[in-house]
């Protein structure tokens, strides 16, 4: 760390991140409405799309399972969870 002209001090990313080692993969709980099995996914394994409204707004995965494709409705706590957790996003509307 240094100390600026206004006596603040900084950090560079390099001493921010000095002592980790590795980063654990986030893991996700979901479950199978078809053969109701009970498993974690990686965050590669989900997709979250962002629609115009909460009907419209969902996550999907394949069953490890059985091999269906699982289709559930997000709010906006999942919304935060799956995109601090990596998933990748889709947004089905403009912002502006």
């Amino acid at each position: 760390m240094s100390e600026s002209a206004s006596g603040v001090r900084e950090m560079t990313v390099a001493s921010a991140f000095a002592g980790m080692t590795g980063v654990t993969p986030v893991v996700f709980r979901a479950g199978c409405p078809d053969c109701r099995g009970r498993f974690e996914l990686a965050a590669s394994a989900l997709r979250l799309a962002i629609g115009a409204t909460s009907r419209t707004t969902f996550y999907s995965f394949t069953c490890p399972e059985c091999g269906v494709s699982v289709r559930k409705p997000a709010g906006e706590r999942i919304v935060e969870l799956l995109t601090g957790g990596g998933v990748r996003t889709l947004r089905l509307h403009s912002t502006l």
